[in-house]
């Protein structure tokens, strides 16, 4: 029996893996090299195109929680995080590239994967499929997905982060400190004073934006709005957002800036540091010339300019199932942010979800619903709740987890809670899938 897996990314990778891991053949198809999408550079599988952080490591956090449940049901994607890691305080940050590479490495040398460098655009029914291919589809599959389904895509647009080197950081100006000095210093920070900042501000609300052609209504998904665009809710926005300074005292002179821009470590060699929260669709040259203003960067190199492009996801409440199975087909499965889960951790997750339920229904076995007490499992009650009525991208949070049934005050207390039951149940599911495929 062998799997189609349509797309190298997070999801791709991370169903393709565990499916080989319990000897599975499968077929992973990935257009680069031969072609790239506008977001895309590296010929690695899993880019990071964003930031290179996968947010918050306790497991009193839900994207935290989110991970170690990963850990425990044998994803990939952790394994490579976990070894590729950078400092980032309380998030786990990895070197971008190395951590691609890492997983390019495990899915090159698995002997039941074979790599088909090429375009697909579309797919059979009668096989066996995993349709993620990602917010940037292209062309021809992107129609054939919408003809499988007979119904129309829900769309927003997505924007990155530019990356400076750290050699041109001007560190007299700058300062290394983490927020209310909790944990390692891992951060880099820019203060300005009041002047400064209404200067940077006026310059960023009026630079000139790059077009982004098509989808021209220019819904933005919260998490990733261009930092000119939330500038312009209010001139005191960015200080409540990015640009907070709460917490971070400058040690060179014991006071508290009027605004911080903050820069997080993106390789493992310290040489490139990201602008934290500046996602961006400015012209290149706008970029250079108000980032710029920002004290300790007036002669920043930028490795890379932040882009904005669009992404795309299906109406999965009215399309798929718990299990990421397409309703009306039941070969086809569909994983990553295509299908509404937003960020890494969360395409992965659906990933590895995928993978693991494509891995029962060719073993028949029943497919696993890891139910709203765990992470893994809220985020795909989530995308198939037929209740839902304007479906947008979603981050994991405990929100959309199943309540304790009791009153408990203090947050963290609570999250611990969760927590505790959704690791034991996850421990429970583990081990029902290794005694599944004895």
């Amino acid at each position: 029996m062998t799997v189609n897996v349509i797309g190298a990314g997070l999801a791709g990778c991370e169903a393709a893996y565990v499916l080989a891991q319990n000897n599975i053949k499968v077929n992973l198809y990935e257009m680069k090299p031969k072609k790239f999408s506008p977001a895309h550079k590296s010929e690695n599988f899993a880019e990071l195109v964003c930031s290179n952080s996968l947010r918050a490591g306790n497991i009193e956090n839900a994207v935290g929680l989110l991970k170690e449940e990963m850990r425990r049901l044998g994803s990939l994607i952790m394994e490579c995080a976990d070894k590729t890691r950078v400092p980032a305080g309380g998030a786990l940050a990895v070197d971008r590239d190395g951590f691609s590479r890492l997983v390019t490495e495990k899915i090159k040398s698995s002997p039941n994967i074979t790599v088909m460098n090429e375009e697909i655009t579309d797919f059979d029914t009668g096989d066996y499929t995993i349709v993620a291919s990602g917010p940037l589809t292209s062309g021809a599959l992107y129609e054939n997905i919408q003809k499988f389904f007979g119904g129309e895509y829900l769309h927003f647009y997505d924007a990155a982060a530019p990356i400076v080197s750290y050699e041109s950081i001007d560190m007299t100006k700058a300062y290394k400190a983490a927020r209310y000095g909790k944990g390692d210093a891992d951060y880099i920070n820019c203060p300005m004073t009041k002047d400064e900042y209404f200067k940077f501000y006026t310059e960023l609300i009026n630079a000139e934006c790059a077009e982004v052609h098509g989808f021209e209504n220019g819904s933005v998904f919260e998490g990733c709005m261009p930092v000119e665009q939330m500038a312009k809710r209010g001139e005191m926005t960015l200080l409540f957002g990015p640009l907070k300074p709460v917490g971070l005292e400058n040690p060179k002179n014991g006071t508290l800036p009027y605004a911080v821009v903050q820069l997080r470590q993106d390789n493992t060699g310290a040489t490139m540091y990201n602008i934290v929260g500046f996602q961006t669709h400015l012209k290149f040259g706008e970029q250079k010339r108000v980032f710029s203003l920002i004290p300790g960067l007036e002669n920043a190199e930028f490795l890379r300019y932040g882009v904005m492009h669009r992404n795309t996801y299906i109406n999965s409440p009215k399309l798929l199932n718990k299990y990421y199975q397409a309703q009306k087909c039941g070969k086809i499965f569909f994983a990553g942010q295509l299908t509404g889960v937003e960020g890494y951790v969360e395409s992965a997750a659906s990933g590895l979800n995928a993978g693991l339920n494509m891995l029962m229904l060719l073993n028949g076995k029943e497919m696993l619903d890891f139910t709203r007490e765990t992470a893994i499992g809220a985020l795909a009650n989530y995308i198939s709740n037929r209740g839902i009525v304007d479906f947008q991208p979603m981050n994991v949070n405990f929100g959309i987890m199943d309540p304790l049934g009791e009153r408990i005050r203090k947050k963290r207390e609570k999250n611990e809670k969760i927590a505790a039951r959704s690791l034991a149940l996850t421990d429970v599911f583990a081990k029902k899938i290794s005694e599944a495929l004895l």
